[in-house]
């Protein structure tokens, strides 16, 4: 059997289970997961390895219309993933209504689609039935398939579809990589994924986290990073009374680290306020949604 590979691009709505599907499948949480929508902010590859094949596996933002310079940013690792992948997997949930701009859409890849009906665990079987088969009307040339990304009910036939669909290629990455991604970068997500956790309302929306230094001993790994946020205001409310808000961030924080370095982990956190961030594009670039 000749080597397969390729980039198998996930692509849905916010809060549809996209990051918790990659996840599932690779065995690693390397996108982060809260109940809040738009918690995906960049396109993040997972590499799924095997002698014979390397699934190149992309989650991204939930697809929205935009309101500011930073989710047109985010809009453009879609359109990006619309474009360079080997095959589609297009999340929905039951009951979401799929416009038929976006129908035509996937209908039109000429490449192969996976629609997968997430979150069948909360719903009954009978309107399952009919949401897979209102789907299969609406995307007739795609493999319309139920799952729990959650459970990972299905998910082995997924990848079975993945393998069988992946075109010949030698590995695109090194096999003994998780992801294109620097240790850096999941670093500052896992702060942000807490900071999602434990603050309501704007705050997770207006908080950008960037790691200003990573230092590895024996001991120990020592990670200095700043929590930006755009208003004075709001690095008061991040901090917390004595600090205890803030506390409950980094001790979150460094168990994620500790559970994916498998080392000990010193984070020290400080809240610097960069105002506007999401509407400059220079700021932007610097943080990174180029």
């Amino acid at each position: 059997m000749k080597h397969r590979a390729g980039f198998v691009n996930i692509i849905g709505k916010p809060n549809v289970g996209k990051s918790t599907l990659m996840n599932a499948v690779l065995g690693e949480s390397l996108s982060i997961i809260t109940p809040k929508a738009q918690t995906t902010r960049h396109r993040i590859m997972g590499l799924l390895n095997h002698p014979d094949y390397q699934v190149v596996f992309s989650d991204t933002p939930g697809l929205l219309a935009p309101s500011y310079k930073m989710q047109e940013r985010m809009m453009n690792f879609v359109e990006q993933a619309f474009s360079d992948a080997d095959i589609i997997i297009y999340i929905t949930v039951p009951d979401e209504v799929i416009e038929e701009e976006l129908r035509e859409r996937i209908n039109s890849l000429g490449v192969p689609v996976l629609v997968l009906l997430n979150k069948i665990d909360i719903s009954d079987q009978e309107a399952v039935t009919k949401e897979v088969e209102k789907l299969k009307e609406w995307f007739p040339d795609s493999t319309v398939m139920p799952v729990s990304a959650l459970h990972r009910f299905n998910l082995d036939t997924v990848l079975e579809f993945i393998i069988e669909w992946l075109p010949e290629h030698p590995p695109y990455f090194d096999k003994d990589s998780l992801s294109d991604r620097p240790m850096r970068f999941f670093m500052s997500e896992m702060i942000r994924e807490q900071i999602f956790l434990h603050y309501q309302k704007e705050i997770p929306y207006s908080a950008q986290v960037e790691i200003e230094s990573f230092k590895e001993t024996e001991e120990l790994i020592h990670i200095r990073a700043i929590i930006y946020v755009m208003r004075q205001s709001q690095k008061g409310i991040v901090i917390g009374h004595k600090g205890e808000k803030l506390k409950k961030v980094g001790s979150g924080a460094r168990k994620a680290m500790e559970k994916f370095l498998g080392a000990k982990v010193f984070l020290e956190l400080h809240v610097k306020v960069d105002e506007n961030w999401r509407d400059e594009n220079h700021k932007l670039d610097k943080y990174g949604y180029l």
